[in-house]
């Protein structure tokens, strides 16, 4: 199974949304999402997934956005409630962060009504190991999230997903010419025999998570495939004109036209490279955070398909 791991910034969030009502997002894609704000956008996100009854994590404990103080005030009241509530729903799991303070957090999830065994336990410092298996020591949660590591073998109650960050992230756009091709992951290979219920990765957003945006001088489109033996890589498409901010719509047009004429040799059909296909044509801008809402809807519904064909 895969689990990518979302933030629940709006692009994001209507990426798994626009699958999910396209009925393009496997069973055997398990999203996690971590809340950044309390917004009308989470709320319908995870409406549509209790309406499919299609599970998912969420993150109780965030560590970034406001998603934590925005419950705590007033004009939030009646979305933070209707969040709150929805997350009852039996085909959503809930996330902790191991920490000293999620003994609490365990307690609270309990008395309202949530098992341990319907939790998930995030656990990516070794020396947390001990905390964690004290705190799911009478009732194991049902997945632990950990990274591929040694250190991590005496996690065994609950199944095993194994996490890495797998998007090499450079600090400039233009910085993707040096390396337009590159490996990204075969944990999708190798994840079962290695005792492990599935993988999790930050697709290609990567797990930095950075508050605002600001106008780049260059596009860049990152779309993921596989080789021929079954690799997942990653071709990072870069516009030319890249001297100044002005003018992002050329920039995506120079940027998309690679893609296109790369594509005519893979022949990718998922639903957001069609999508791409058909803003080449009408020589349409979408903005940049529907670029980057398409490249992760191309990544999850590939790896979906992958798994529908390989654990059949």
């Amino acid at each position: 199974m895969y689990f990518p791991y979302l933030r629940g910034r709006q692009y994001e969030l209507l990426a798994l949304r626009e699958l999910l009502n396209a009925n393009l997002l496997s069973s055997k894609i398990v999203p996690i999402i971590e809340p950044v704000k309390v917004a009308s956008t989470i709320l319908s996100t995870i409406n549509a997934f209790n309406e499919k009854q299609h599970e998912f994590i969420i993150i109780r404990t965030p560590k970034v956005g406001s998603f934590v103080s925005d419950g705590k005030k007033e004009k939030y009241n009646v979305t933070y409630k209707k969040i709150t509530e929805s997350l009852l729903s039996d085909n959503v799991c809930a996330g902790l962060f191991i920490e000293e303070r999620t003994y609490k957090s365990v307690d609270r999830l309990v008395e309202r009504g949530i098992p341990k065994n319907k939790m998930a336990a995030f656990c990516f410092e070794s020396d947390k190991i001990e905390l964690l298996l004290h705190l799911f020591s009478d009732s194991a949660p049902k997945y632990n999230v950990i990274p591929y590591s040694p250190a991590f073998r005496l996690v065994r109650n609950g199944k095993r997903v194994m996490i890495e960050d797998k998007f090499k992230k450079k600090p400039r756009n233009t910085d993707y010419l040096a390396s337009e091709d590159e490996f990204f992951s075969n944990d999708h290979l190798y994840f079962a025999d290695e005792g492990y219920a599935g993988f999790s990765d930050y697709s290609i957003v990567g797990g930095e998570y950075l508050d605002s945006g600001f106008a780049p001088y260059a596009v860049a489109i990152h779309i993921v495939y596989f080789d021929d033996n079954k690799n997942l890589r990653i071709h990072h498409f870069v516009s030319d004109t890249n001297d100044d901010i002005s003018d992002p719509a050329n920039k995506f047009y120079e940027a998309l036209s690679k893609l296109v004429k790369w594509n005519k040799k893979q022949n990718l059909n998922t639903k957001a490279i069609k999508t791409f296909l058909e803003m080449y044509e009408s020589q349409t801008y979408p903005g940049l955070g529907v670029v980057k809402k398409l490249s992760i809807m191309h990544h999850i519904e590939l790896m979906g398909n992958y798994l529908d064909e390989v654990y059949k």
